[in-house]
């Protein structure tokens, strides 16, 4: 894909890695809007994430899930931050991939610890080391498997935002 075919940035990633705080930044420089697709599902849904896991599972979360993203594909000009599983849909990575640079930040597991807490608004995330090892173990091969890769552990926002713009503009 050449730079002026890709009409979108996605970042992917596991939580904590900082694709929120990286997509604004990265936005704000790039002069493109910035969309988190957690806040487009909570407006769709008219609730938080925390609470359609709760009433309505984690399965009617990722078709809403999907159906955003595939939405966001279809635009032109946005970073775009993607939830945490939001590409365990193949249709979904499919849809980024025709006309977006996905990026897929990473960091440790005790560096995920570090940043998230103990986040409420977070359903999949478990303080317990070992519960959240399993889960970034499940995805690891997904997000291994994307083209382009940051580790943010040793990373301040501001870097990781230039590593963000270096790829886009090469």
């Amino acid at each position: 894909m050449t730079r002026g075919s890709k009409v979108n940035l996605v970042l992917a990633g596991f939580m904590g890695t900082g694709k929120t705080t990286v997509g604004r930044m990265a936005a704000a420089r790039l002069g493109m809007a910035f969309v988190d697709t957690d806040d487009v599902i909570m407006t769709r849904a008219g609730c938080s994430v925390a609470q359609i896991f709760a009433q309505y599972g984690e399965a009617a979360f990722r078709q809403l899930e999907a159906d955003v993203c595939r939405d966001l594909a279809a635009q032109r000009g946005y970073v775009i931050a993607t939830g945490g599983g939001a590409l365990l849909d193949p249709a979904v990575v499919e849809a980024f991939a025709a006309a977006s640079l996905i990026v897929c930040l990473q960091c440790t597991l005790d560096e995920i610890l570090r940043r998230v807490g103990d986040d409420p608004s977070r359903p999949l995330f478990s303080p317990d080391r070992e519960r959240l090892a399993r889960l970034l173990a499940e995805r690891a091969a997904l997000y291994d498997g994307l083209p382009h890769q940051i580790d943010t552990t040793g990373l301040s926002p501001e870097q990781a935002v230039e590593e963000v713009i270096r790829l886009w503009q090469w």
